[in-house]
């Protein structure tokens, strides 16, 4: 196994993190671009986040199709397809001009991406030493977060200075040499077994792994946290490019800085699991959040931003510990268990975007506000449904334990 702080895991883990870099900047690099799509193509707030939506549906549908394949052919060579296939179709996307081609191939984008995300932190649990991996998941989700700043400053300064064409050909040029960067770095597995590939194996592990509430619970934490939060940055976008704020895009994309407090914050959440246990994190996550959402109330765009922050270190350590939780409670099937995750990871952050522009659309801020508070309320509700399953669960071991002969 790969021990932490051995050369092989200062490699592998760098690999790793650099193609969850390269993921998430092209996942996230439309995002700051959906108030100029809205304001010159005139369509409504609601059609532009279909550039965001169809991306992040296209990756939710294909994590588990992915996950299956990985199963067989091992996890490497299933990363290293996924991260080829992003500069072939961003030069494609670059030199179009239709709203709904853009929107077709932005889904494919989001397909190529699920490769990669779902079977990345399967790998790691495969090679890595436990404590290695409580490690290597935190810094791989902290790369996660400096994509998504990174990818989002650029769409929006590259949008500016170069129309949105120009920011998706500089991307396609990154991404070409980051894929061959990584390609290049990352080991072959030493411990990946293929096994059973037959669709009915895996529609019964999945079935099995959604059946299982201590995992049900975590994926569904993820989804309801990524839904909040990085739909509540599409929609202060939204905010400061309107009346009185009408910052301009590459201003505003700046915001995205925000992801800062989340690259610290998931880092922090492999140190609090060995210490104090991921579901008593989680519902700090989630109150961290929740006075993140209630600071941004403020009219003065600094407050807005100490928000941002706020719910960017709440929410990252919460989907960390999430994530990670599934990763480790999962006793077979790992690669489709965290590729479950990542399904509703996303298809909640497609379906929050919707609600909560409809919030903003009709009741402004405060209405957005109130409807995070709604989504805050479910996630800490899910959060001790989780604690109570384990509780019993532990009471059950106890129980069983003691009335053995």
């Amino acid at each position: 196994m790969i021990e932490l702080g051995s050369p092989r895991y200062r490699l592998t883990a760098f690999a790793l993190a650099f193609g969850s870099f390269l993921i998430f900047c092209n996942l996230y690099l439309f995002q700051p671009m959906l108030p100029v799509f809205a304001a010159t193509d005139g369509i409504s707030e609601t059609r532009a986040n279909w550039l965001l939506a169809a991306t992040t549906l296209g990756l939710s549908f294909s994590l588990v199709p992915w996950a299956v394949l990985s199963e067989r052919v091992g996890r490497r060579p299933v990363m290293l397809v996924s991260l080829w296939m992003l500069p072939v179709i961003g030069l494609i996307i670059a030199t179009s001009s239709s709203f709904w081609i853009i929107v077709g191939l932005r889904a494919l984008v989001g397909i190529a991406l699920g490769g990669f995300a779902a079977v990345a932190v399967a790998y790691m649990a495969e090679e890595f030493s436990p404590e290695a991996l409580a490690i290597a998941v935190g810094s791989y989700i902290s790369a996660n977060s400096l994509g998504g700043i990174s990818g989002r400053v650029f769409g929006g300064m590259m949008t500016d200075w170069w129309g949105w064409h120009g920011a998706v050909m500089a991307m396609t040029v990154f991404s070409l040499v980051g894929v061959a960067i990584v390609s290049k770095l990352l080991p072959r597995q030493r411990y990946f077994s293929p096994g059973n590939t037959s669709l009915l194996v895996h529609s019964r592990g999945v079935l099995t792994h959604l059946r299982t509430p201590k995992l049900w619970l975590a994926m569904l934490i993820g989804g309801v946290n990524f839904a909040l939060f990085v739909n509540l940055f599409s929609v202060i976008a939204f905010r400061l490019v309107a009346a009185p704020y009408q910052l301009p895009v590459s201003l505003v994309s700046s915001v995205f800085v925000c992801y800062l407090a989340g690259t610290v914050t998931s880092r922090l959440s492999g140190r609090w699991v060995l210490h104090f246990g991921a579901i008593k994190g989680m519902a700090f996550g989630t109150c961290v959040a929740m006075l993140g959402v209630l600071v941004t109330l403020s009219s003065q765009v600094l407050w807005m931003v100490v928000g941002l922050l706020i719910v960017s270190g709440g929410a990252f350590f919460t989907h960390s510990l999430a994530y990670g939780w599934v990763s480790r409670q999962a006793a077979q099937g790992k690669a489709t268990a965290t590729a479950l995750y990542l399904v509703h990871y996303y298809v909640g952050g497609s379906l929050g975007g919707f609600y909560l522009i409809a919030a903003w659309q009709h009741y402004a801020w405060p209405g957005v506000v109130i409807a995070a508070l709604v989504l805050i309320t479910v996630l800490l509700g899910l959060v001790f449904g989780l604690s109570r399953v384990m509780r019993r669960r532990r009471e059950s071991q106890r129980h069983a334990h003691v009335v053995a002969p």
